[in-house]
């Protein structure tokens, strides 16, 4: 490998902890001309996620937010039912990779152990550690009826308003984001990483933390909208997913099954509905 293009170290030396990007030099090719400059690209890092001191999932993911992953990915997988079920979580830096060490009520981990495998989380995601045709897809329970309605015109401001949060893409192009619009049409919080399901997992992690009403609010997706985003949203109770991106058909099956409203590919020229329009002002 030239050395020039070795990206720097992963962990701070001053915090200990990983950092989000590496600086790296590249040649830039642009009209046939070729220029060598410094780039910065997005970091990529196992993240082993532990219950009760078992090894349970090695999610390749950004090292940032990881309590709020942990939580998020625990509610959504349905490992913990609330949150007060996670007792404890400790991130653990490493030079292979960050441990997440986490604690949970024990007749969760009873539970967990009864189906625990080792599983390998991809950020083009595949069906993490089913080993039956029954286990590979999850059917949440349908999400609370009602909830908050938005007009168009408040998605597509949405999905602009946004941007301004997305800082890790906004240096390395590389990243997919998830947004929580309020129920007052405002965006409240966004959550990136190179996984699109752990951008995800980030967000509803970070809004359980505080309490959140998921009934009141919709997720604003940067990526397409997979059955697995669909079930995870549905898991946690969250009535409205919007992506700029094309959902799948099984997607939007379950999102009609669980009385979610799906929008598609939403632009500033326009959007595609796919499921339940009622939450549509």
């Amino acid at each position: 490998m030239n050395p020039r293009t070795t990206p720097s170290p992963n962990i701070d030396e001053t915090t200990g902890e990983y950092a989000t990007s590496a600086r790296v030099s590249v040649d830039r090719w642009r009209d046939g001309r070729r220029e060598t400059v410094d780039d910065v690209v997005a970091e990529e890092v196992p993240i082993a996620l532990e219950y009760n001191g078992i090894s349970h999932a090695v999610m390749m993911a950004t090292p940032a937010d990881l309590e709020d992953f942990a939580l998020g990915f625990s509610l959504t997988e349905g490992i913990v039912a609330d949150p007060g079920e996670l007792y404890e979580c400790e991130i653990v830096p490493g030079c292979e990779g960050v441990q997440v060490q986490m604690r949970i009520a024990t007749e969760r981990f009873v539970a967990l152990k009864e189906k625990r495998r080792n599983l390998t989380g991809r950020t083009g995601c595949g069906l993490c550690g089913a080993e039956t045709l029954e286990q590979a897809v999850r059917h949440p329970k349908a999400v609370a009826a009602g909830g908050a309605r938005f007009s168009i015109d408040q998605i597509h401001a949405a999905l602009e308003d946004m941007q301004g949060g997305q800082q890790l893409q906004q240096i390395t192009g590389a990243t997919h984001a998830a947004a929580w619009l309020g129920a007052d049409g405002r965006i409240a919080l966004v959550r990136e990483d190179v996984g699109r399901h752990n951008a995800l997992d980030k967000l509803i992690g970070a809004l359980a933390e505080d309490g959140a009403d998921f009934s009141q609010g919709a997720a604003i997706i940067t990526s397409r909208a997979s059955y697995e985003m669909v079930q995870k949203a549905a898991t946690v109770g969250i009535g409205f997913i919007a992506a700029i991106s094309a959902p799948t058909a099984l997607a939007i099956r379950l999102a009609e099954e669980t009385d979610v409203t799906l929008l598609g590919f939403v632009r500033k020229q326009g959007h595609v509905v796919y499921a339940r329009p009622h939450r549509l002002r």
